[in-house]
């Protein structure tokens, strides 16, 4: 599968781009009807006010973003940094270096939308050298898919964390000389050993992970939030928004609310950027506390 992904990685996003269209997307969503219950439940109770045909335009254009991410991912194995530079745009990342020269880290919340993956360029970026942008994520089962990813994640220059490594590493970090960032995907549902709090996101009452606000107040580090959008068809700008940058003056749970509530407003403008195939209600307040 590596040696074929990286073949693939060669052929123009153009081309990549014709197979999302011709295969990729209508195999997903005619053919295996990939999770396509769990995207009709999500998307219907978290646009209420929208009407049947509504909802199926949504539905069918996540799906060909899906397919467009799919391939994006792949061509990620190769893209060079200028035509990188070109599709992803930073609008502010004066404003993650200033908080990093003030509380040493920043967390950085990230949620499902757009294309996520590529937002590791972020390192190359940096107008301070001695920046470093670091990005947890969950090691998968495989161990094959799981080396491959890391190998993407990590090719734009950043450092990848496992999540079970990341308060120890942090312990590290605080005694660092360089200044950071660390980027977390926050939107994940959240098991019943996990430590969440529940806030209305969506039209749904919504358990969200608060680990990152319970590290940014630990370490004292600033947090903000990556807003993405599409511009246009394999092109995104992101735009960093601040949460906090005392997180010290922040009330219990504001930190988790002000970011459910930025990623709420993220999605809205753009529905079909977000990964409606997460089961991210499977729990309610019963099964997760009961």
């Amino acid at each position: 599968m590596h040696f074929l992904i990286r073949i693939f990685s060669l052929l123009p996003l153009s081309v990549l781009y014709l197979m999302a269209d011709a295969i990729i997307y209508p195999l997903m969503y005619y053919v295996v009807r990939y999770r396509l219950k769990v995207v009709r439940k999500n998307m219907r109770n978290s646009f209420p006010e929208k009407s049947q045909s509504e909802l199926k335009q949504i539905e069918k254009q996540f799906y060909h973003h899906f397919a467009d991410l799919l391939v994006e991912v792949v061509y990620g194995y190769r893209v060079g940094e200028e035509e990188m530079r070109e599709r992803v745009v930073f609008e502010n990342v004066d404003l993650v270096e200033d908080l990093a020269s003030k509380t040493h880290g920043v967390i950085a919340y990230l949620g499902h939308m757009g294309n996520w993956e590529w937002l590791v360029d972020l390192n190359k970026r940096f107008v301070n050298p001695s920046m470093v942008e670091y990005n947890v994520y969950r090691q998968l089962k495989n161990p094959k898919s799981d080396a491959m990813m890391l190998e993407l994640r990590s090719k734009r220059g950043g450092e990848c964390i496992e999540k079970n490594q990341l308060l120890r590493k942090l312990v590290l970090l605080r005694h660092a000389e360089h200044p950071f960032v660390v980027g977390m995907l926050a939107d994940q549902k959240p098991s019943k050993r996990s430590s969440y709090v529940w806030t209305e996101f969506l039209h749904q009452e919504t358990a969200f992970l608060d680990g990152s606000e319970v590290l940014a107040k630990k370490f004292g580090f600033s947090a903000v939030y990556a807003h993405i959008w599409s511009t246009k068809r394999g092109y995104y700008r992101v735009r960093f928004e601040l949460i906090a940058d005392d997180p010290s003056t922040m009330q219990p749970e504001e930190m988790t609310n002000r970011y459910a509530e930025l990623l709420e407003k993220n999605i809205c403008a753009q529905p079909e950027q977000w990964l409606w195939t997460h089961n991210r209600w499977k729990w309610g307040r019963t099964e997760l506390e009961g």
